[in-house]
């Protein structure tokens, strides 16, 4: 059984932070593929500063061209919104019912996981994989965490934040050190984010 772990986020837009951590989890885990879900609008986030869903795609594919076992989904473009991980979980497994879909989210996430939709279903059904991040929030049920389907994972700490690199590039700063080569390019011929 194909085991592909997902990878859901804006990627407003997607950076080397995400690429680090998605090598990471597929050099030091039983994950065949990672596959990098494209959102078109995350209910706890607000729409105004998202790029348009395809140009976020377009990037994603772009950054992930040469790592043959990285892919952009587009999966919940044709799924009603907002999107809940949950469902596209449930549509995912019926599409592709021969794969094993494991969930990748950070601490962060996981301490907001109760508020999730469905979220005793999707922690009941789904292996999930959490990687470490810097924050200042919620703490993590102690429940969560010892929950036989929640791995925590010692991968890097990257903080890197899609929201920083979007105020440097307004700015007029040199954001080329935390981009794919290939996303730096996309932008810098652009007007996105300026």
């Amino acid at each position: 059984m194909k085991k592909v772990g997902l990878f859901f986020g804006s990627f407003n837009p997607i950076h080397i932070g995400h690429l680090i951590l998605a090598n990471y989890l597929l050099e030091n885990s039983d994950l065949h593929e990672l596959w990098f879900v494209v959102s078109p609008q995350n209910p706890f986030k607000d729409k105004k500063s998202l790029l348009n869903d395809h140009n976020r795609l377009d990037m994603v594919q772009l950054a992930v061209k040469n790592y043959p076992k990285m892919r952009a989904s587009n999966v919940e473009f044709s799924l009603p919104q907002p999107s809940y991980t949950v469902d596209t979980l449930a549509y995912l497994k019926e599409k592709h019912p021969d794969f094993l879909f494991v969930l990748i989210i950070g601490e962060d996430n996981l301490a907001g996981l109760p508020k999730w939709k469905n979220s005793e279903l999707l922690i009941n059904q789904h292996q999930i994989v959490v990687y470490p991040r810097l924050y200042e929030g919620a703490k993590i049920e102690s429940a969560l965490l010892q929950h036989d389907n929640v791995h925590l994972v010692k991968a890097p700490i990257i903080e890197l934040s899609a929201t920083e690199i979007r105020a440097m590039i307004k700015a007029g700063k040199n954001v080329r050190p935390m981009l794919p080569p290939e996303v730096f390019d996309y932008l810098d011929g652009s007007s996105f984010y300026r």
